[in-house]
């Protein structure tokens, strides 16, 4: 069993965890400009985020790239995780949080909708089975907590002792993910749209995180333009881009954008307002 944990105080801030696409920045094998450049702000990890609420640590969700994060970042306890979809890149860190069983002395709490929930149960289907003398920790110890629509509308999530917004998104023709609001602060990643519905939710925002894939258009992601144009909408006073190819160079993009917005990076930190 690990000894008792030792983790960073984030109460009241939000740290960004990773920025980078599906395949992370350097890609393996390329040799760009960005994937080999000197610039610690162009390697990206998956994309994930974790917030220090008044009863603990939340994650929203848990990229492959999970552990090296968390080291990095010296947090040593995760109390609850809350996901925006269950594409690989969002999920599939899961097991590296198998310790938190002995932490939390009991299973971690997974906010997420009905087919996140399904994608987990089949994905990690080991933590699910039933098996005599299997020493614990073996496998990740998990409670659901089901998320979703109620009569139409989204009524607010309770986590840690924070309210939660969800925001619908479009991500492609045939699938949705979900955006977080808490208090001034949100954050959208993986989305090519959003309902007129949900754009009422993100008024008044101090923080924006935003997804922001590339320079060019795709099928499932919003450009960098199409990004800039639906901060501009939303209005928030401060605006970064996350989940990054290697498209974006740091320094270059920083230096094009309107006043107000910026290239989110790995570390970054954020107040909770």
């Amino acid at each position: 069993m690990p000894s008792e944990a030792v983790s960073t105080d984030l109460r009241g801030q939000m740290i960004v965890l990773g920025t980078g696409t599906s395949v992370g920045v350097p890609a393996i094998g390329c040799g760009c400009p960005v994937c080999t450049s000197d610039d610690p702000k162009n390697n990206r990890t998956r994309c994930s985020v974790v917030l220090g609420l008044p009863e603990g640590n939340l994650l929203i969700d848990t990229p492959p790239d999970l552990r090296q994060q968390l080291l990095r970042e010296r947090i040593g306890v995760v109390h609850a995780v809350l996901y925006t979809h269950e594409h690989a890149d969002h999920l599939f860190g899961l097991d590296d949080l198998r310790l938190m069983q002995f932490y939390l002395n009991g299973p971690l709490p997974l906010y997420c909708e009905e087919w996140t929930e399904q994608r987990i149960r089949k994905s990690f289907d080991y933590a699910f089975r039933r098996r005599p003398n299997l020493h614990r920790g073996a496998v990740p110890e998990l409670r659901f907590e089901r998320i979703g629509p109620v009569n139409g509308g989204w009524p607010e999530i309770g986590v840690l002792g924070a309210r939660f917004t969800a925001v619908r998104q479009t991500h492609g023709p045939n699938f949705d993910t979900l955006g977080f609001r808490v208090g001034n602060v949100a954050y959208c990643t993986d989305l090519n749209g959003m309902p007129d519905e949900s754009k009422e939710h993100l008024a008044g925002l101090d923080v924006l995180i935003l997804g922001a894939l590339r320079r060019s258009g795709h099928a499932t992601h919003l450009s960098l333009d199409q990004a800039v144009s639906l901060a501009e909408e939303l209005g928030p006073k401060q605006t970064y881009f996350t989940h990054m190819s290697h498209d974006l160079d740091y320094a270059t993009t920083c230096a094009e954008l309107p006043e107000g917005m910026d290239l989110a990076y790995d570390g970054l930190r954020v107040p909770l307002t």
